[in-house]
């Protein structure tokens, strides 16, 4: 048996998935990485996108829209948001990016000349779009 780590999904709704895992590739904010055993311990947040769990019986994905992962004796996910990717239907994400895309509208009128928080309103929402094409739904294209 290949050398594996605890891994456990959470989400404010439920517990997603709590197993024996060989690695998790995970959608970070500075970019996707790999979680294998023995990984340098470490917290980072996450961007909208496909976290993707190898385990002995197969890969199991699941669609994050944000929050942490911490690395240690094994692998912590506490995503603001994550469903199955099976679950992933049409109008599931566009509701994901209608959010998005209203979170978006509000940033830029309440920071009118501050673009820092407008520039990452902007970027979680186009890493929400490149979701649905990266799993093959109909890409929203949001008015910025």
């Amino acid at each position: 048996m290949a050398e594996t780590m605890q891994f456990d999904l959470v989400s404010p709704e439920r517990s997603l998935m709590s197993a024996e895992v060989k690695s998790v590739v995970i959608p970070g904010a500075d970019g996707d990485m790999t979680a294998m055993p023995n990984h340098a311990p470490l917290i980072t947040t996450l961007r909208p996108g496909i976290l993707r769990v190898e385990t002995d019986k197969g890969t199991e994905e699941f669609v994050v829209t944000g929050g942490f992962a911490e690395i240690g004796e094994g692998l912590s996910v506490l995503a603001e948001r994550a469903l199955p990717r099976a679950d992933m239907d049409q109008a599931t994400y566009e509701a994901l990016v209608a959010e998005a895309q209203d979170a978006y509208h509000q940033v830029k009128e309440t920071f009118k000349n501050e673009p820092g928080p407008v520039d990452d309103a902007a970027k979680l929402l186009q890493d929400m779009v490149a979701v649905g094409a990266h799993i093959g739904l109909d890409p929203k294209q949001p008015s910025l």
